[in-house]
């Protein structure tokens, strides 16, 4: 008789309060289901941490429903499909999707985000979780479709060190406009400056936010791409010009504490200025995604674009990565590299007891 391969994974023990801790959630072992019709089972190699996944542990209405106490903890994943019963994906094949913290994932056809991902040659698997995955798509779609940016303006961006934030800076820059990021430390400062930004301001080296961002965009600024929301977006809207963008990425200093959200004086600067201020999923801008996907991956292959990556090891490391995404401690995309990466591709997992 056929044991069925077993697999680690981490689910919501209890909803955090605040800032998210390592024991908010519990690593369980369980069998990996027998395939249904149409499904396929994917070992992971890489978990991708995201603010995102925060808003999806409160009890809240979002846009998904949020993960239960006891559920498998939801999170972008790349893996490589190890049995499959849909007959438009192979074994083997690479995949990313929305799944979860876990070692094997079993996805339905009708998982979110499901695409087959086609790496070239000599470039690191993980690129396609962050610059050439979800990341890079996110940081290109937000400047073209909504912040609609063009040569000589300037563009602002908030957690500039962060995943999104890095990318998006470096995009803004090689299309030809000046580039302004806004980090929360100098080490943070200088990662931006070295990625071909054109100024960085430490938000919590002054008090003074609004002279800062003055100082280095005297002629106002065009697009502002949001990635944190509050007091910095609040500081932000009167330094637009007229018929700026506001493209509303992430609200990751709101993440943590949801039911007490900061509020925002300045939002009447949106009929002043007539900006358009414009949140976005990734996902719903289908048709440009080839072409996003192209540019960005030529970019890598040229070195015009640089990765920022921060890699932890084994899937017991995935809610101390979630943690310090979440305290502001990281810079670059950060990445769980499971220990199946390691074994021998088919069936990392199986047992033969």
């Amino acid at each position: 008789m056929s044991h069925r391969p077993l697999s680690r994974r981490f689910v919501l023990e209890q909803r955090p309060v605040g800032q998210p801790r390592a024991s908010d959630f519990r690593l369980m072992t369980s069998e990996v289901p027998a395939l249904r019709d149409g499904e396929v089972s994917l070992a992971n190699l890489f978990l991708s941490m995201d603010p995102a996944i925060r808003g999806f542990l409160d009890d809240r209405k979002s846009y998904l429903p949020p993960v239960a106490i006891g559920e498998t903890v939801r999170g972008m994943t790349l893996g490589r499909v190890l049995e499959s019963r849909n007959p438009a994906i192979r074994e083997g094949a690479l995949i990313r999707a929305l799944a979860g913290w876990q070692e094997i994932s079993v996805l339905g056809p009708d998982a979110l985000g499901l695409e087959i991902v086609n790496p070239a040659a000599g470039i690191p698997l993980e690129h396609y979780m962050g610059v050439l995955g979800p990341t890079g798509l996110t940081a290109w779609i937000g400047l073209h479709e909504i912040g609609r940016i063009g040569s000589g303006q300037t563009v602002v961006i908030s957690a500039a060190a962060g995943a999104v934030g890095s990318v998006a800076g470096q995009l803004a820059a090689l299309h030809g406009c000046r580039v302004v990021g806004i980090v929360g430390s100098a080490a943070k400062a200088a990662h931006i400056t070295a990625l071909g930004f054109h100024a960085a301001i430490d938000y919590r080296a002054g008090p003074d936010l609004d002279a800062a961002v003055r100082d280095a965009c005297p002629d106002g600024v065009d697009v502002y791409f949001d990635n944190v929301g509050g007091p910095i977006l609040e500081a932000l809207l009167p330094l637009m010009r007229e018929h700026g963008r506001v493209v509303v990425c992430g609200m990751v200093s709101e993440y943590n504490h949801q039911d007490a959200p900061y509020a925002v004086r300045t939002l009447w600067q949106i009929l002043v200025k007539r900006l358009t201020v414009r949140g976005f999923l990734t996902y719903e801008h289908a048709d440009r995604i080839p072409l996003a996907q192209a540019q960005l991956g030529e970019w890598v292959r040229t070195g015009a674009l640089r990765p920022l990556d921060n890699i932890h090891e084994g899937i017991e490391s995935a809610p101390t990565a979630f943690v310090a995404l979440m305290s502001g401690a990281t810079v670059g995309k950060t990445l769980v590299r499971l220990e199946s990466t390691h074994h021998h591709a088919h069936h990392p997992l199986s047992r033969a007891d």
